[in-house]
């Protein structure tokens, strides 16, 4: 299929149930390869229980349970955003197409939506579980966080999901409540950031209660604009890490800085701002920019993702399409009728095909962006689950079709831990980092068979809680392996070797397909070949494509 092409599911004429995916879904290949109900058994005959999540482990060596990866995407606009276009069928059929099993439907808050939309939008989600049996596909909402930009908040399936989510908005959303600003010289920012924090605890106090099973939140995009300072992500995450999980390690809008197609200017991820009054002034220009696609908070070994992670608590990063306006794409908006607007409506009018390419920036989800969920169940509650104890890796063009990672102590033979956990260890003690990686199989959507060139492993020393909240550094964590798989095919495994020191320390995965890098932001001695920003303009995001994971931590007794 070329780019210029329109696929059958992209048609709301076209009955879902005359669509084939070709079996790309995980659960499909799991189910009739028999491998949920093999591993599953398999952990629970070893242990006597279900499996523990590793983040809760705390005997020596832990205890890593066996995991199937969920492929997902958290950040999906529909006909219920007012800047989108698509209807669930179109968007959940794409999901279909590209192999996800989880989608989040993440709707713009306004007036429209709050008043009239979240209600209509659940219906039509009723009806996309219908059509699409074998994906998992939650309703959630893109909150205007006060005093900062955006997150993703999405609720487990049950009878007050949609209840939850509108009194959320109306009572929580800077936008509707004006509470927006959030810059240094703006009177109300104490006010508003404080508001965030209350706002993110009520969600805890839901879950608590039972109201609903279960609800998280992810800040999305938190460089675009720069109005996400340190303090605020710190504040959010402390107020109930259970809830407030992390951020996208990379935006989408991907497609945006397609050589020709959206303008001279364009960068990866709609990342083409410069700081503003809103902004915290603490970041550099250069943070305002993507690097191999992903944002800057992430991408710099040793940056603000570092700094955070640094202090000994997991914070997770994921990726997604943000689907709004597909490239190549050759729909637009549907026209009102008479006396219609979004906000006496809450919903779009059905787009109409030109036959035409459209304007766009987004892939369709699943396309580009993969988040990849470690779960030992299958269902919507293990999806969230296993986002909490972070076994989360991620990769852009389907770089990968595997990725595996358990941190063991060479003085015994458990499993060790995996993504998200916690390793205890004695000082001096002699641990095995075991990597195995399943190599692309088959061409991504864009006709290329991906290649990996390299993985490296960073490393950090946990410092505990910082004094500064808003500091963005952390000078002890840089690439301290990397690892040349250039022409390497199949499944393999990498056993990196690491010795355990004075201090804690935490180390995590990153790799790409070798075809751009450089030195990094904080420099060579950090990180020798890390992501690089592309030319305005010239980002063709599947000639740059990289895999990141979750962090692994070691706790060193006695440190």
């Amino acid at each position: 299929m070329t780019e210029q092409q329109l696929p059958a599911w992209a048609d709301p004429s076209v009955s879902p149930a005359a669509l084939d995916p070709q079996g790309v879904s995980r659960r499909g290949l799991l189910r009739r390869a028999g491998l949920f109900g093999a591993a599953f058994a398999l952990g629970s005959a070893a242990t006597g229980r279900t499996p523990a999540l590793a983040a809760d482990d705390r005997r020596p060596g832990g205890e890593d349970p066996h995991l199937v990866y969920l492929v997902g995407d958290h950040h999906i606009h529909s006909v219920y955003s007012h800047d989108a276009k698509y209807t669930f069928s179109q968007l959940a059929a794409a999901g279909a197409e590209y192999g996800l099993d989880w989608m989040v439907f993440t709707e713009h808050s306004n007036f429209g939506h709050a008043d009239f939309g979240a209600a209509l939008e659940h219906k039509e989600i009723l009806k996309a579980r219908a059509e699409n049996p074998r994906q998992l596909i939650f309703q959630g909402l893109e909150w205007y966080i006060p005093a900062a930009e955006h997150c993703t908040v999405f609720t487990a399936p049950g009878r007050h999901e949609v209840d939850l989510l509108t009194r959320f908005e109306s009572a929580y959303d800077g936008k509707l409540l004006a509470y927006d600003k959030g810059g240094p010289a703006d009177a109300d920012t104490a006010r508003n950031e404080a508001h965030a924090v209350k706002a993110i605890k009520w969600l805890a106090a839901q879950r608590r209660s039972g109201y609903v099973d279960d609800v998280l939140v992810l800040a999305n995009h938190p460089m675009r604009l720069g109005i996400d300072s340190p303090h605020e992500m710190r504040a959010w995450r402390d107020a109930a890490p259970e809830i407030m999980i992390g951020m996208e390690g990379a935006p989408g809008a991907q497609g945006a800085a397609i050589p020709g197609w959206r303008g001279a200017n364009s960068i990866r991820g709609e990342y083409e701002n410069k700081p503003s009054a809103q902004s915290w002034p603490g970041y550099p220009a250069d943070a305002y920019l993507t690097y191999g696609g992903f944002d800057w908070a992430t991408a710099t070994v040793g940056g603000l993702w570092d700094s955070m992670l640094a202090e000994g608590r997991l914070f997770s990063v994921t990726t997604n399409s943000d689907a709004h306006r597909i490239v190549f794409d050759t729909w637009r908006n549907g026209d009102w009728p008479p006396g219609q607007t979004f906000d006496t409506t809450g919903r779009l009018p059905d787009p109409v095909n030109t036959d035409t390419p459209q304007p766009g920036s987004d892939f369709w989800p699943g396309q580009f962006s993969r988040t990849h969920v470690g779960v030992t169940r299958y269902g919507y509650r293990a999806v969230m689950a296993g986002m909490r104890a972070g076994r989360v890796w991620l990769d852009h063009g389907h770089l990968l079709d595997g990725l595996d990672v358990r941190l063991t102590r060479d003085s015994d033979r458990s499993r060790g831990v995996t993504l998200g956990g916690r390793l205890r260890v004695r000082k001096g003690e002699k641990l095995t980092l075991n990597v195995t990686v399943t190599t692309a199989s088959r061409r991504n959507p864009r006709g290329i068979l991906p290649e990996l060139a390299h993985v490296d492993v960073v490393r950090g020393a946990v410092r505990g809680p910082v004094a500064d909240r808003d500091t963005w550094k952390a000078p002890d964590t840089r690439v301290a392996v990397s690892k040349d798989v250039s022409g390497r095919t199949g499944t393999y495994t990498l056993r990196i070797p690491l010795t355990a020191g004075e201090e804690s320390f935490y180390v995590r995965l990153r790799g790409s397909d070798g075809n751009r890098n450089g030195p990094g932001w904080l420099g060579a001695s950090v990180d020798p070949h890390g992501p690089v920003p592309h030319a305005p303009g010239d980002g063709d995001p599947w000639a740059d494509t990289w895999f990141y994971s979750n962090p692994v931590f070691v706790d060193v007794e006695g440190s």
